[in-house]
């Protein structure tokens, strides 16, 4: 799907602005030891992921449908899982990939971060798709998806061929840009503590 059809999807035209300034994403970036040769490593990642990309949401959403306390964020009050918001939510966490590995981490991205960040939070969770769902995801759960999120990855990694050595790299590259994603998502969490 083109990401200009994706419902929802506000890349460049959100009016959400990151609170984070690019020095301060730039001490993250030093932080987690993302490097340049990071960058190269994590669009060798797309590309080895674009024609991949069902299957590891297939993978991701059937972690989520495995352990009910998750799936109820994409639920009713009274948990019957809310199947239009869970496949438009599935679209743009495909395009998300494609984001994390492909666009420059530059302001524009930092924004958006922000608005993926507030779209969990009781600030505007359920208003972009007008779910009638929980107010809110807890932080907690988003710090310990990092695990699953990259632990999945490695074996689409390995799927093209390449040596060992590349496939580990792009892995660590996913590790560490997945990371800085959800420092950034949590930051509307705790802003004065941020």
């Amino acid at each position: 799907m083109e990401a200009a059809s994706i419902p929802g999807y506000g890349y460049g035209s959100t009016e959400t602005r990151s609170p984070v300034s690019g020095h301060d994403f730039e001490l993250l970036r030093q932080t987690v030891l993302f490097n340049e040769d990071d960058e190269r490593y994590l669009r060798m990642a797309g590309e080895v992921l674009t024609d991949q990309t069902e299957q590891v949401l297939d993978v991701w959403y059937g972690f989520v449908a495995g352990h009910p306390h998750l799936v109820a964020y994409f639920s009713t009050a009274d948990g019957q899982p809310i199947g239009d918001y869970l496949a438009r939510v599935r679209v743009r966490f495909g395009q998300w990939i494609s984001d994390l590995c492909n666009r420059p981490f530059d302001g524009t991205w930092l924004d958006y971060q922000h608005e993926i960040a507030v779209r969990h939070t009781s600030a505007k969770k359920n208003q972009t798709d007008g779910a009638d769902s929980v107010a809110s995801i807890p932080l907690r759960y988003m710090i310990a998806f990092i695990y699953p999120i990259t632990a999945t990855i490695r074996g689409f990694l390995e799927t093209k061929g390449h040596s060992a050595a590349d496939v580990e790299a792009m892995h660590q590259a996913w590790l560490k840009a997945v990371t800085l994603s959800v420092v950034l998502w949590s930051q509307p969490y705790a802003p004065e503590a941020w």
